[in-house]
């Protein structure tokens, strides 16, 4: 758990706020409860490298159709 003090009575609550989501970002805290939020199926990582080779084929192909004006 992270915890943030006072470093002294006069430090401003918007201060204690600003040190305290910097030690929540730096320690990855959200990301990894973001992380999981979402189960994914573990998918080799061939299918995954195919998967990625198709869809860069498929952008290129549209990119390619947008210069020439067609559909």
């Amino acid at each position: 758990m992270i915890q943030v003090n006072r470093k002294d009575s006069k430090e401003s609550l918007e201060n204690l706020l600003r040190r305290f989501t910097r030690k929540v970002q730096q320690s990855g805290v959200i990301a990894e409860a973001k992380q999981l939020q979402r189960f994914e199926k573990p998918i080799s990582k061939r299918d995954r490298r195919v998967k990625a080779i198709l869809r860069h084929e498929r952008k290129v192909v549209k990119i390619k159709k947008l210069k020439l004006g067609q559909k």
